[in-house]
């Protein structure tokens, strides 16, 4: 018996290593790649004179202050009015905000729907946070309750209620029955 428990505490002992493990440092990341924020499922508000102009929400958020910019990974951006109203939204793959400005840039898959169900798709689009106007010079479809267009260059008012295409390839209006609708 004495054999065993000393077979089993010289295992013990002599099994145990001392060496301590390194962790693995990844050395192609530079300092200024490195977020001084991260954080996920968040939420920024835009506003003036403590009214809500805009509401950022993100699946995901960095903050890289030598690019002066917050990067967001699954964006939904709430639209308000002077009353608070919420009047549109805006979804995209990513985005970023400057910090100087807080102008929005959205990328990938960018939608924006209004209350009345307009919609306008591309593929970029910024919004300009000193007059709320989203914009691009990118290919955008336009649709509403009575007309499509496709084009290229696009400028609005948030709302989608006063907009400009600036080279429309494609135009369809629907003419609405007025004597069929209630």
């Amino acid at each position: 018996m004495k054999i065993i428990l000393m077979l089993i505490i010289s295992f013990l002992l002599f099994g145990c290593n001392t060496e301590k493990v390194k962790p693995k440092i990844n050395t192609e990341l530079e300092k200024e790649q490195l977020p001084v924020h991260e954080s996920w499922d968040t939420k920024i508000i835009f506003s003036e004179q403590g009214i809500t102009k805009a509401i950022l929400y993100a699946k995901h958020l960095e903050i890289l202050e030598d690019q002066q910019g917050t990067f967001v990974d699954g964006v939904k951006i709430d639209f308000y009015d002077k009353n608070e109203i919420l009047i549109s939204t805006l979804t995209s793959d990513k985005g970023r905000v400057d910090d100087k400005t807080q102008n929005m840039f959205a990328v990938g898959n960018v939608v924006v729907v209004n209350e009345e169900n307009t919609t306008v798709e591309t593929d970029e689009l910024m919004w300009r946070k000193v007059d709320q106007m989203i914009m691009t010079d990118k290919y955008v479809v336009f649709t509403s309750a009575n007309e499509r267009i496709e084009g290229y260059g696009f400028e609005s008012s948030q709302s989608l209620k006063n907009y400009k295409i600036f080279n429309p390839i494609i135009v369809t209006t629907y003419i609405l029955d007025n004597e069929n609708t209630p």
